[in-house]
């Protein structure tokens, strides 16, 4: 990822899969920003459930430079995955 430019974690307090995701993030040193939904301006729930297809938001649901992933279940190989998709060049194991 470029420097500079944070990758953002919509997250919600009790959702597992968000805790997972971020814990995951923490343990591979890539750095984020994580927001809560709950506590996010009207704009930018509005763009959440845009993302996660216009009927509610769902966490945890990503940014990185303008592109977006929608919510969705943890899963570490998916994850890895989207991040490689967005640039971030890093060994996982």
């Amino acid at each position: 990822m470029k420097r500079g430019i944070m990758l953002k974690v919509y997250y919600w307090n009790v959702c597992p899969h968000c805790h997972k995701a971020m814990e995951f993030l923490r343990s591979h040193n890539i750095p984020f920003e994580a927001l809560d939904i709950e506590a996010q301006p009207e704009d930018v729930v509005k763009k959440v459930v845009d993302v996660n297809g216009g009927d509610d938001w769902v966490v945890p649901t990503m940014e990185y430079n303008g592109q977006w992933r929608p919510g969705q279940v943890f899963d570490a190989a998916k994850l890895e995955s989207d991040l490689h998709a967005w640039g971030r060049r890093h060994t996982f194991s």
